[in-house]
């Protein structure tokens, strides 16, 4: 934090304003990382806030932009609708101005109130903080900024503020005030998080073990039909393949004299394969339908050895 020249500016501030018996209730970021979340509800009782931030490289740092994130998510919007903000952005590279105009249209789009702001360049600190006449003129905009708050001054509406009523993605959590206040104090305990972190972990792994029973048995899915009702034929060999778009792969039958077996996965090549739904092939299992029937009529589609197909009516008397 040596040499950073917001610091001294909000150092001249801070001395400013309690001059003027001004109540003044300063947070470090950097020093309160762990409780960002929190923060928006120390908004409450505030009639103005000032935003700092030094650009060391581009743009705002995290830590505030993690503050504007909180005020959006878990902030009492109705009191940040009265509360006027400074921005105060100092630069040790390029782009205060940006970072500046940034901070206003972030607490624009909160539906709060603008004050002017202070933004500066700062090559040299030792030169910045030894500058009378730049000493005076932070001392003239704090004095404009306690003004501006007593008076309650009026600013023109702006086109950001419409954006918090028409794309305000908070207003679909429908929290109260007191609800988004406990909900920012959970999302700050790191117990909390990491407690609950590990409930979705655990959640996750037993719906996985759920869904893993459940493709399992999704997997044996007719296949003791068609062991239970196996009638072999001597000197018969033949491979059959059936597509189910339901069990996601192929049950595969492969049949050789008086052996059989009956999986799911894949063949390098099959005599007949077919294409048939399990709604179909339900009702050939239960004796309804046959596969000749089925292909006949159109609820299943062949393709290969059609006499091949006639024996698997044989081989697999499902209506005994």
């Amino acid at each position: 934090m040596i040499g950073d020249p917001t610091l001294y500016v909000m150092n001249k501030i801070q001395k400013v304003l309690k001059e003027l018996n001004v109540t003044v209730e300063r947070y470090d970021l950097y020093e309160i990382k762990n409780n960002i979340t929190a923060l928006p509800q120390t908004l409450k009782d505030a009639d103005g806030v000032i935003l700092a931030t030094t650009v060391e490289w581009y743009g705002i740092g995290g830590w505030m932009q993690q503050f504007l994130d909180a005020c959006w998510l878990y902030g009492d919007k109705e009191k940040i609708s009265r509360i006027y903000m400074c921005p105060v952005v100092m630069s040790t590279a390029y782009g205060e101005r940006e970072g500046l105009m940034s901070l206003n249209a972030a607490w624009e789009i909160l539906g709060g109130i603008l004050c002017t702001g202070i933004c500066g360049y700062v090559a040299d600190t030792t030169e910045f903080e030894q500058n009378k006449q730049y000493a005076r003129l932070i001392e003239r905009k704090t004095e404009d900024l306690y003004r501006s708050i007593s008076q309650k001054a009026v600013v023109l509406p702006c086109s950001n503020q419409a954006v918090k009523q028409k794309v305000s993605f908070t207003q679909s959590l429908n929290l109260t005030p007191q609800e988004a206040e406990q909900l920012s104090k959970l999302a700050s305990d790191d117990d909390y998080v990491q407690k609950q972190k590990e409930d979705i972990q655990e959640l996750a792994s037993m719906f996985k073990d759920l869904m893993g029973e459940s493709e399992a048995q999704e997997n044996d899915l007719f296949m003791e039909d068609f062991k239970t009702h196996f009638h072999p034929q001597p000197g018969f060999q033949a491979v059959y393949k059936f597509m189910m778009p339901e069990t996601g792969k192929p049950l595969i039958v492969k049949v050789n004299n008086a052996q059989m077996e009956c999986y799911y996965g894949a063949c390098d090549k099959a005599d007949v394969e077919m294409q048939i739904s399990t709604e179909v092939m339900n009702e050939i299992v239960q004796g309804r339908m046959t596969f000749q029937r089925a292909f006949m009529a159109g609820a299943m589609k062949m393709k290969g050895d059609f006499k091949v197909l006639r024996t698997l009516d044989i081989i697999y008397n499902f209506l005994s």
